[in-house]
């Protein structure tokens, strides 16, 4: 990361040296905060975590220092830096967390991952140029929910559709994440950028996720006016890993993006509030119901059948609510032994239901 920043004066009252943090999001409540955590200490954040190290930007510029051991830090945690007497160097001191966006790990052994914390903006990017699935960006949009962050969605390569492609797929976005804003931009001809300045005020955070390929590097060389390196998609439509560690990338204006890898899984952690959200056009109509009992399936009365049939609610989007809910329901079922009997209960109620379904269409297919 460029260091061009450390030899910039600034006359903010709350950061009297280079760089300035009031830039990086320091503010009045961030320094009540290290008051009363750790008031001896220098304040920092977190640009980069590399195998227990962390690059930590501070006012005399950056610095290097190890986590404190069972502390997981992330890129855009505050931190206090301590000095270590007799052994050089720095302790960290985590600063409360305002957001935190949190995913499932993969693997058999599911646990929280933090993917960056203190956030205020959560760019959703998926390339006009690649496969775009609307089902995938259901699980940003709770994802950044229940971390407390904005969603929007940012259709990237606009330069490689044509007009009406872009009016069509953002109007499939927009179905597909009510509420959420969507822009189409073009990091390469710069084209419809303004979008994103609304985003990218003065001392606010703003992450970007995707998949490989969706052009995060190539956005962020826009905007930062950095050099990263990026890579042509693959001949299947794939994109390739460029970016290998998360970093946060300080911008002109004063804002601050923070880069990842592309995601190739992205599983929801006790996401219950952001699914709620992220779904508000479902989850809204449930208690209209006629039982309050009801499993939306094939009750009389049901409001969520209801609009599915006149065409309020698309099914595949009601098939990705109830995906997902599952996926949730499952993870807290690990530790929830009552909640694993239901669910099995369920899935058994589930299984006699599609067999009579199957029986019946038998009988008045013959």
């Amino acid at each position: 990361m460029s260091t061009s920043r450390s030899n910039r004066s600034c006359s903010h009252p709350l950061c009297s040296h280079s760089p300035c943090l009031a830039d990086l999001g320091w503010d009045r409540d961030w320094a009540n905060a290290l008051a009363a955590t750790a008031p001896s200490g220098e304040p920092g954040r977190v640009a980069r975590v590399d195998l227990g190290f962390c690059t930590v930007l501070t006012t005399a510029g950056q610095q290097r220092a190890s986590a404190a051991r069972g502390t997981q830090l992330a890129v855009g945690d505050w931190v206090a830096l301590i000095p270590c007497p007799g052994a050089g160097g720095w302790s960290l001191t985590l600063l409360p967390r305002r957001t935190a966006i949190v995913r499932r790990s993969a693997g058999q052994d599911p646990h929280p991952q933090i993917l960056a914390a203190n956030v205020d903006t959560l760019l959703v990017l998926v390339s006009l140029g690649g496969r775009i699935s609307p089902r995938l960006i259901d699980r940003y949009v709770a994802l950044a929910w229940q971390s407390g962050v904005s969603p929007v969605v940012c259709l990237t390569k606009a330069d490689l559709a044509s007009g009406d492609t872009v009016a069509r797929v953002m109007h499939r976005m927009a179905s597909a994440a009510p509420g959420v804003p969507v822009h189409a931009v073009s990091a390469r001809t710069g084209a419809n950028l303004a979008a994103l300045d609304g985003y990218l005020g003065n001392a606010s955070t703003v992450a970007l996720l995707g998949p490989s390929g969706a052009g995060k590097s190539t956005l962020v060389n826009r905007l930062a006016g950095t050099d990263l390196a990026t890579r042509e998609i693959r001949a299947d439509g794939r994109g390739r890993h460029t970016t290998t560690h998360r970093e946060l990338v300080p911008l002109p204006a004063g804002a601050v993006l923070v880069d990842t890898p592309g995601l190739r899984e992205v599983g929801l952690w006790q996401a219950d509030e952001g699914l709620e959200r992220a779904f508000s056009d479902i989850t809204g109509l449930l208690a209209d119901c006629r039982f309050t009992n009801c499993s939306h399936t094939s009750e009389p009365g049901c409001a969520l059948l209801a609009a599915m049939r006149d065409g309020r609610v698309a099914q595949d989007r009601v098939a990705s609510w109830r995906k997902l809910g599952r996926e949730l329901d499952r993870l807290a079922a690990r530790d929830d032994p009552k909640l694993a009997d239901r669910l099995r209960a369920e899935r058994r109620r589930s299984h006699r239901e599609q067999a009579q379904a199957r029986k019946h269409w038998r009988k008045l297919s013959r």
